[in-house]
């Protein structure tokens, strides 16, 4: 047996040792969901947190994802290359941001675990670092051709077009780009409006304000918790302001672990996000979040979550933590929330209006959680209830596998609901049946 033979077995050991430890000292947990969650007991991990993940397979044979009764799916596009978030354009053209995480420089051993498991899932590698365009010209929900319309992006995932300007949120900047009607490659140099430190959570969401007048950047978080000092995250773990007109940009909310996904909700007109939490606390401590983002408001990354409840794992600061604002609904521990889009009542047959909600799918639990296209209700410009379930199916019965994962979520031209899966390599479309 080779040394990276043997190296490689130590390194799955980790993590397989890890699942083993908490799921005997944890035992089953039920899931934390809604307005008022029971949030269990934190249980530190340590230096070797639980570590678990499906190896990426992809769709074979024709299977596609499960769908919920009164709904069918079919594949809008497949054989993309990672795509992860979705911007439709006015002609009803719809521009896909394919890219990855960025391979690092593992240290630790765990680093090690981490690094391995992360490419065999498919989540980190060479990215594609390209925004592709699908037309769907004959309107009958496959997009039967495809163009490279931006290239050499780092890392791109956020895309607003406002009037002849297409934004683009790369992993170290936003930029702006000319745009045409129509047009199905832009080769122009962009415009850098904003630079963000690229690194650890490395999507930068984008959404403009009612008026186009600004743009909100989603900006996550280095790492963890703090672990390279505080010094580090500044200007991360939060959503900034930009104006358009003055190329000045602020933060509008902080404490925000890694927000991504960010929707407006049009009875309150009030924008809200998905927010992955913290890792080594256990299965569903502390739950990611759906929540709306108020203007100055701190949600307590890394002294504290869900309110109050402090991290003793952070060195503290008592004012951040009286200030920190508990989030509206919990997701559930570990679920990956990335994608978020509202659906207005009636978008899919048998669902209210409400927030479609992309699950990308837990690394950190004894069972994996998220890996689906869930849908909370909205009442009164609030969530209300518990989660349903629009797709799953994406992970084989025994957690081995994942034929696809769920990023992005985005509403069609046409009213149908399309979601990027980063491993399956498809935009799935999603009607009423």
């Amino acid at each position: 047996m080779t040394d990276n033979s043997i190296f490689a077995r130590a390194v799955a050991a980790v993590g397989a040792v890890a699942v083993a430890v908490r799921h005997s000292k944890d035992g089953p947990r039920p899931p934390v969901y809604g307005t008022a969650p029971a949030i269990p007991d934190a249980k530190p991990q340590g230096a070797i947190p639980t570590l678990k993940m499906p190896t990426a397979k992809g769709w074979e044979n024709g299977r596609t994802p499960l769908v919920a009764p009164g709904l069918k799916v079919n594949a809008f596009a497949a054989k993309l290359d990672h795509p992860r978030n979705m911007h439709v354009l006015p002609n009803g053209d719809v521009l896909v941001a394919e890219s990855m995480g960025e391979s690092g420089n593992p240290k630790t051993l765990f680093d090690h675990a981490m690094s391995s498991t992360m490419k065999r899932a498919r989540a980190s590698g060479d990215s594609p670092n390209r925004i592709t365009l699908l037309r769907d010209s004959d309107g009958d929900g496959v997009a039967e051709t495809r163009y490279s319309f931006i290239e050499n992006v780092r890392q791109p995932f956020g895309m607003v077009l406002l009037g002849d300007t297409l934004y683009v949120g790369a992993s170290d900047a936003v930029l702006a780009y000319p745009y045409e009607s129509g047009a199905t490659r832009i080769t122009a140099h962009p415009r850098k409006l904003m630079s963000t430190k690229p690194g650890g959570h490395w999507t930068r969401n984008l959404i403009a304000s009612k008026d186009g007048a600004k743009l909100y950047v989603a900006v996550g978080s280095l790492s963890n918790i703090g672990d390279a000092g505080l010094e580090a995250e500044i200007d991360r773990a939060c959503i900034h302001e930009l104006d358009l007109a003055s190329g000045q940009s602020r933060v509008f909310a902080g404490g925000l672990r890694n927000p991504v996904g960010m929707a407006w909700e049009p009875q309150s007109d009030t924008l809200f996000t998905v927010v992955n939490e913290r890792d080594g606390l256990g299965d569903e401590t502390p739950p990611d979040y759906l929540t709306s983002v108020q203007d100055g408001g701190f949600y307590g990354w890394p002294f504290s979550y869900w309110g109050q409840t402090v991290d003793d794992r952070v060195p503290q600061d008592a004012a951040k933590v009286a200030s920190a604002l508990a989030p509206d609904y919990a997701l559930g521990g570990h679920t990956a929330s990335l994608g978020l889009c509202y659906l207005p009542e009636g978008t899919l047959p048998g669902f209210p209006a409400g927030m479609a909600i992309g699950q990308h799918g837990s690394w950190n639990r004894s069972k994996l959680s998220g890996y689906k296209l869930a849908f909370v209700a909205f009442e009164g410009g609030k969530p209300v209830g518990l989660p349903r379930d629009i797709l799953t199916g994406f992970l084989s019965p025994d957690e081995k596998f994942s034929y696809g994962r769920p990023v992005g979520v985005a509403l069609a031209a046409d009213g149908a609901v399309l979601m990027a899966d980063d491993v399956g390599d498809v935009i799935w479309r999603v009607t009423g049946a």
